[in-house]
């Protein structure tokens, strides 16, 4: 399976020249031998975060269609990164997937708000965890959003159900940059899954991203990185690598959620 990233700078409040950008690089990147693109988080308005009620999508209405016809055209699936998108009940910052058929296959609202952006006054949180979706070739994946990677429990949840590919779609900043790939690895170790991640990169005037989109494999190895600068990646995988892990370091056969602690944080 080959995998396509698309690193790219994201202009605030412009989804038309944010669209135009990755029509652009579809045309110029994506060829016969690619199965899957995957995009960054909030690629259609960024973070211009105290406009996003005149600006963000409604019910994907917008964002759909536009990866719908890129998904057809080029014959790909396409982890379609997150947009600013409201809803009946919300604000949110929605991921979604689309399938080669043009089917969307995969919906999740970001469920952890960054406090550091200011993100909890302006968006709303999600009320469901990310589940595992089946791409057009059968391998099954799940899709996580940027703050989200810093919470283990989401990922593991759909590993556990069969998940062998963990997409994590984000605008993490560079300044926490280390974060960003020692928590990468670890959602690939401990899970026995591939990990791949799709940032932005460049400044929107408040904050620098770090970019180096990577894909890792379910041993922790890095197999293709990008620099801090706008980017196309794309890396071979082998899924049945998933397997062979999970039948060396059986976490998931050896989990014992019987005695597990949970625990109410409100009353640390």
């Amino acid at each position: 399976m080959y995998i396509q990233l698309f690193q790219i700078e994201i202009e605030p409040a412009n989804a038309s020249k944010n669209k135009e950008k990755i029509r652009y690089l579809f045309e110029q990147y994506v060829d016969d031998s690619i199965d899957l693109v995957v995009l960054p988080e909030m690629w259609n308005n960024g973070y211009a975060l105290d406009r996003l009620y005149q600006l963000a999508d409604v019910n994907l209405k917008d964002s759909y269609p536009f990866i719908k016809n890129l998904a057809k055209t080029y014959d790909v699936d396409i982890i379609a990164g997150s947009v600013s998108n409201q809803k009946k009940t919300g604000l949110y910052n929605t991921a979604f997937a689309v399938n080669r058929q043009g089917y969307k296959i995969y919906e999740y609202d970001k469920i952890h708000l960054v406090p550091m952006l200011d993100e909890p006054r302006y968006l709303d949180a999600g009320q469901k965890v990310p589940y595992t979706f089946t791409l057009s070739d059968g391998i099954q994946g799940t899709q996580i959003i940027c703050y989200d990677l810093r919470f283990p429990e989401l990922s593991r949840y759909p590993s556990a159900t069969g998940a062998e590919i963990l997409f994590f779609v984000a605008q993490w900043p560079i300044t926490r940059l280390s974060h960003w790939r020692s928590l990468l690895q670890a959602r690939a170790i401990e899970n026995d899954a591939y990990v791949v991640a799709t940032n932005s990169c460049g400044h929107d005037g408040k904050t620098e991203y770090a970019g180096h989109s990577m894909i890792i494999s379910p041993n922790g190895d890095v197999i293709n990185e990008a620099n801090e600068h706008e980017t196309v990646i794309t890396a071979k995988i082998d899924i049945s690598k998933v397997a062979e892990q999970r039948q060396k370091i059986p976490v998931f056969e050896n989990m014992r959620p019987n005695i597990y602690r949970y625990f109410n944080h409100k009353n640390l």
